[in-house]
């Protein structure tokens, strides 16, 4: 029937166009019916997607199992420079990144926790964990203390996170657009900046750090200006500054530095 259709509007169009009368009555519903006619895009296979025996996030301990609680110093180190670990995919398709260094608290378990595995649909979606439990001991004194003493006895415990670590990973059979959402809601209530990102857009943003460097046209670059200790400059920054190249300030990252 298509087919009849396409044959009878070719044939008014070639009379329409040897008349000279192309804009015409005619014309229009012969574009309305070409309108008519579109192609979607096929969608994507999901054949090769394994979904888990349990699809939703854990619960996480609020104290780690220990048989005695040691207390820490800061380590401010823990939050600070890029992560070395979990920073790429594994099995899922679509995670949360975090864009700076910061604590995680109990609390911020429990509030992913339960806003991914109510508002996911566990029959297509899974979602698991890529960070650890809280391990890290986070001291306090009392309300009124007044100073010395020692140091005071363990508060909480925290879980440290650098930039480009992967928070919470989520796949299955389901695209960007239905989870982004929830992830992206998530992603607002953490300490620290975070963005919702997929494995694609992950490699992109590790190639676009790459052919940064690699194009580079100013000669004077942080490395070269630390490496030859210009004006001095090497009295005033730390073995962190220089192992990183200025790339980080403390748990803060600098995007734009090469």
């Amino acid at each position: 029937m298509i087919s009849f259709i396409k044959t009878a509007a070719g044939g008014l169009t070639g009379i329409c166009r040897a008349h000279g009368h192309l804009q015409g009555p005619l014309h229009n519903q012969i574009k309305v019916l070409a309108a008519g006619l579109k192609t979607y895009e096929i969608p994507p296979d999901y054949s090769d997607v394994v979904l888990p025996d349990k699809p939703k996030l854990k619960f996480m301990n609020k104290v780690p199992n220990l048989k005695k609680a040691k207390k820490e110093m800061k380590k401010l180190r823990d939050i600070q420079g890029p992560a070395t670990a979990a920073n790429f995919f594994t099995t899922g398709q679509y995670a949360i990144v975090a864009m700076g260094g910061g604590y995680i608290h109990w609390g911020h378990f429990e509030m992913m926790r339960l806003t991914i595995n109510r508002k996911m649909d566990s029959r297509t979606t899974f979602a698991h964990w890529r960070i650890n439990a809280p391990y890290k001991p986070i001291t306090r004194k009392g309300l009124g203390q007044r100073m010395g003493g020692g140091k005071g006895a363990i508060d909480h415990y925290v879980t440290p996170v650098r930039y480009g670590r992967l928070i919470v990973e989520v796949g299955g059979k389901v695209e960007l657009g239905e989870v982004e959402q929830i992830l992206t809601e998530v992603a607002k209530k953490l300490p620290f900046p975070a963005k919702v990102m997929s494995k694609e857009s992950l490699e992109a943003l590790h190639k676009k750090q790459a052919d940064m460097e690699q194009n580079n046209q100013n000669p004077w670059t942080f490395k070269r200006i630390a490496q030859g200790n210009m004006l001095g400059i090497r009295k005033v920054l730390s073995p962190f500054d220089l192992y990183n190249h200025g790339r980080f300030t403390g748990k803060f990252h600098n995007p734009g530095r090469v």
